[in-house]
C-alpha cells in the first residue's frame, strides 16, 4: 500500500459523530437562551397595561372623594383605572413635564392618570362605585399563554434532567443514539498503525491469524478453488498476553479497518438496546468491508444461556447473544466481514457461539516462554537507554510465568528505579531489582520488628533455604531474603528452576512439600515452638497433597483415580461432589499420610543439618539479604543436582551486569515470611507472624 502523505492522515474516526458529516451537538447554553426568551415573553404578555400601583385602600379612599373617572376589573382581582379631572387639578396626579413628554403614548398622552391595583377577592365594592358616579366595567380573560408557558418550563425541565443523568450514566453517549454502537474505527488513515512488528513472542499465534490478512488482501486465492475463510477467529488467553494487540495487528497488516469494542459496551439500562447495536455493528461492517470487527472480553454478552435461572437469568444479555448469533448467520464470509473475539474464560460461553459458522477458529495465546519472554523484553527496551551489559535471555529466565503487559510493567519499573537513582542507563541490578518489586512487594527497611521475630523469621528462612539446598528435585536457591516487603511480607526464599518443565513426578512434588515444610519444622527444632508464620505453607502443602490423591491418581488408597471434573470445577468438591462420603474419608487419610512422610523427612534433613541451618541464620541476621555464592561459601556445593554456575553474581556489588550466559528458566519466590496480624479489642491480641509464599 502506497504511503499517506501527512496531510491524508486524520484523526480516529469513530462511527458515532466523530465523522466531519455529522450534525453537531445542540450546546447546553442554547436551552438557556430559550428559557430566558420565554421568560421575557411571559412578563410583556401578563403585564400588557401600563399605570401607577396603588394600594387597594388608597383607591377606595380616592373613589369616596371622587377622583376616579371608571375602571376595569379582570378576573375579579385586577383593577386598572383613569382618574378624572379633579384628580389632576387638587393635584393627586401630576401631568408630565415637556422633557417626559417623548414617553407618551402617541395616541392618546393621558397614561399618567391611569392607575392599577389588586382588590380583595370577592369584595363586593359595587355601592360604593354607583355611589360615587364610577363607571366600571368587569372582564374575564384567560391566561392562556401563562399556562403554555408553565407546560413548557417543566416539560424543558423534565428534558434536562433527564439528558444530565443519561450523560452521567453513559459519558460522551448522546442522547437519542442510545442504539447506535460504540466501536471504535481504526483505517489506513490512522496515524497508530501496528503490525506483527510490533507483537512478539506468539509466533504460532501470528502463523494462525496470517490466513485471515492473506484472504483480506488476496481472497481470490482461495474462493477460486472454493475455499471460505472462517467467519469468526477466537482468541483465547490469560490477561495481558496480547489478544488485542495481535487483533489489530491483523488489521494493521490486512490495511482494513478495524472496528474495536467491548463485550460490555453492548450492555445498557434500557432494554433491546443490546440487540440494537448489535445490528448496528453489523451493518456499518457491511458497509466498510473488507473489515475486521473485534469485541474485546465478549463472555460478557457471550456466556451460556440457561444457567443460574433458578436466581433469575438476563433476559436483556441473553437477547443481545441472539441477536449476534443470527447477526453472524447472516452476513456471508466472501463480503470480507471478519469477527475476531477475545476472551481469558472460554469455558463459560455458550455452545451455539463455538459451533462451526460462526467463530470457526479458536487461537490460544499462552503466557510466553523463555524464548518469547527474551522477544518480548526485545521490544519494550527499544525506548529505554541501557547500560551494554544487559543480559536479555538471563532477564527472561528469572520471569516465568509473566505476560506481556507484565514484562512492559517490569520494564518501565528498572526504569523508574535507574531514575532514582541517580542513573544515566539502567543497569542489570535496576532490573533484578525490579522483579523483586514486581514479584515480592516493595522493600521497607524502616518496618520495626522486634528482634525476637527476627530471629524466628532467620531461621524460617533458613529452614526453606537448608532444605531446598541438600534435596535433589528442589529448585535451586537463588537468593534469601529478611528484609520486610510489600504489606505483610517478613521475608523470601527466591529458587529457580533449571529448564522448562510441564509434568511433574512424585517425587519432586514430595521434595516441594518438604521444601515448604522447611520453615516451620526450622522453628520446631530450634526454638521447640511454632509461630503463625507458616500459614501459606501449609496452604500449599495441603492443596498440593489433595491434588496429588484427587486429580493426579499419586495416592495407593485410592489408586488410579481422578475426582476433578474440569468441564464443571464446582462440581468437582463440596455439596455437588460425585464421590461418597467413604472415599472423602480415604481422600484425608491419604493426604495426612502424604504429609506425614514428608514432614518425618524434612525433620530427618536439618537434624543432620543442623549445624548449616544454625550458620545459615546466623549469617541472615547479620546481613539480611544472602546470595547465591553466600550461600554456597555456608553449605558447599549442592550434592545432587546442577546449579547454574555465574549466573546469580552479586550484582550489588559489582554494581553492573556481570552475568555469564547461562541458561535458566523460571524465577519464583516459593516462599515468603508474612505477618499476620489480628486484632480483637477485647482479648487485646498481640501481632503474630505468618508465612505467605509467592
Amino acid at each position: 500500500m502506497a504511503e499517506q502523505k501527512p496531510k491524508d492522515k486524520k484523526q480516529i474516526k469513530s462511527p458515532l459523530g466523530n465523522k466531519p458529516g455529522n450534525t453537531p451537538k445542540f450546546p447546553t447554553w442554547g436551552f438557556l437562551v430559550i428559557i430566558l426568551f420565554l421568560i421575557v415573553l411571559q412578563v410583556m404578555f401578563l403585564n400588557p397595561e401600563s399605570g401607577n400601583g396603588i394600594k387597594y385602600s388608597e383607591f377606595l379612599d380616592q373613589v369616596k372623594k371622587g377622583y376616579v373617572e371608571e375602571i376595569i376589573i379582570k378576573n375579579g382581582v385586577n383593577i386598572y383605572g383613569k382618574y378624572n379631572d379633579k384628580a389632576v387639578s387638587d393635584g393627586i396626579v401630576k401631568p408630565p413635564t415637556q422633557d417626559d413628554a417623548p414617553l407618551l403614548t402617541p395616541s392618546t398622552g393621558e397614561e399618567y392618570k391611569t392607575f392599577i391595583t389588586t382588590m380583595i377577592p370577592n369584595d363586593e365594592i359595587r355601592p360604593i362605585l354607583d355611589e360615587h358616579n364610577v363607571a366600571y366595567e368587569v372582564r374575564i380573560e384567560e391566561e392562556w399563554f401563562s399556562g403554555v408557558f408553565m407546560w413548557l418550563v417543566m416539560i424543558a425541565l423534565a428534558i434536562g434532567f433527564w439528558v444530565f443523568i443519561f450523560r452521567r450514566m453513559n459519558p460522551g453517549q448522546q442522547v437519542l443514539n442510545i442504539g447506535k454502537n460504540k466501536a471504535s474505527l481504526y483505517d489506513q488513515q490512522t496515524e497508530t498503525k501496528v503490525t506483527f512488528k510490533d507483537v512478539a513472542g506468539l509466533e504460532e499465534a501470528k502463523a494462525e491469524v496470517e490466513e485471515v490478512v492473506e484472504f483480506l488482501k488476496s481472497p481470490q486465492k482461495f474462493t477460486k478453488l472454493g475455499g471460505v475463510l472462517p467467519k469468526g477467529v477466537l482468541l483465547v488467553g490469560p490477561p495481558g498476553t496480547g489478544k488485542t494487540l495481535l487483533a489489530k495487528a491483523t488489521a494493521g497488516e490486512a490495511s482494513v479497518p478495524f472496528f474495536s469494542l467491548s463485550g460490555s459496551d453492548f450492555v445498557e439500562m434500557f432494554v433491546g438496546v443490546g440487540a440494537a447495536r448489535v445490528r448496528d455493528l453489523f451493518k456499518q461492517a457491511k458497509e466498510k468491508a473488507p473489515c475486521i470487527v473485534f469485541i474485546d472480553e465478549i463472555d460478557s454478552i457471550g456466556r451460556s444461556r440457561g444457567k443460574g435461572m433458578a436466581m433469575g437469568s438476563n433476559d436483556e444479555r441473553e437477547n443481545t447473544l441472539n441477536q449476534l448469533l443470527s447477526e453472524m448467520d447472516g452476513f456471508n464470509s466472501d463480503k470480507g466481514v471478519i469477527l475476531m473475539a477475545a476472551t481469558n474464560r472460554p469455558d463459560v460461553l455458550d455452545s451455539a457461539l463455538l459451533r462451526p459458522g460462526r467463530f470457526d477458529r479458536q487461537i490460544l495465546i499462552d503466557k510466553p516462554d523463555l524464548n518469547g519472554r527474551v522477544e518480548v523484553l526485545k521490544v519494550h527496551i527499544k525506548n529505554l537507554k541501557l547500560s551494554d551489559n544487559i543480559d536479555l535471555r538471563v532477564l527472561a529466565s528469572q520471569t516465568p510465568g509473566f505476560a506481556g503487559a507484565e514484562l512492559a510493567n517490569l520494564c518501565n519499573e528498572a526504569a523508574l528505579i535507574a531514575a532514582r537513582r541517580g542513573k544515566k542507563a539502567v543497569e542489570m541490578i535496576d532490573f533484578q531489582d525490579s522483579i523483586e518489586k514486581v514479584i515480592a512487594g516493595l522493600e521497607r527497611k524502616n518496618k520495626l520488628i522486634s528482634p525476637d521475630e527476627r530471629k524466628i523469621v532467620a531461621y524460617h528462612e533458613a529452614g526453606h533455604a537448608v532444605v531446598g539446598w541438600y534435596l535433589e528435585h528442589t529448585d535451586p536457591v537463588l537468593k534469601v531474603s529478611i528484609v520486610p516487603r510489600g504489606l505483610a511480607a517478613l521475608g523470601y526464599t527466591l529458587q529457580t528452576p533449571l529448564e522448562d518443565r510441564f509434568l511433574m513426578t512424585t517425587e519432586e512434588l514430595d521434595d516441594k512439600i518438604c521444601a515448604l515444610l522447611g520453615g516451620r519444622i526450622a522453628e520446631e527444632i530450634i526454638f521447640g515452638k511454632i509461630s503463625t508464620g507458616a500459614q501459606n505453607d501449609l496452604e500449599r502443602i495441603t492443596n498440593m497433597a489433595y491434588a496429588m490423591v484427587a486429580e493426579y491418581g499419586m495416592s495407593e488408597e485410592l489408586g488410579y483415580i481422578s475426582l476433578k471434573d474440569s468441564q464443571n470445577p464446582d462440581n468437582s468438591y463440596g455439596f455437588n461432589r460425585k464421590y461418597s462420603q467413604e472415599t472423602s474419608t480415604k481422600i484425608d487419610e491419604a493426604v495426612r499420610r502424604i504429609i506425614k512422610e514428608n514432614y518425618d523427612r524434612t525433620i530427618d534433613l536439618l537434624t543432620h543439618h543442623k549445624e548449616q541451618l544454625e550458620a545459615l541464620a546466623q549469617s541472615l541476621l547479620e546481613k539480611e539479604v544472602l546470595n547465591h555464592h553466600d550461600l554456597r561459601t555456608l553449605l558447599g556445593d549442592r550434592p545432587k543436582g546442577k546449579y547454574p554456575e555465574g549466573m546469580f553474581d552479586d550484582l550489588s556489588k559489582k554494581g553492573t551486569n556481570g552475568i555469564a550466559e547461562e541458561e535458566a528458566e523460571d524465577a519464583t519466590i516459593v516462599e515468603e515470611e508474612t505477618a499476620k496480624t489480628e486484632s480483637d479489642s477485647e482479648q487485646n491480641d498481640n501481632t503474630d507472624s505468618e508465612e505467605k509464599s509467592e
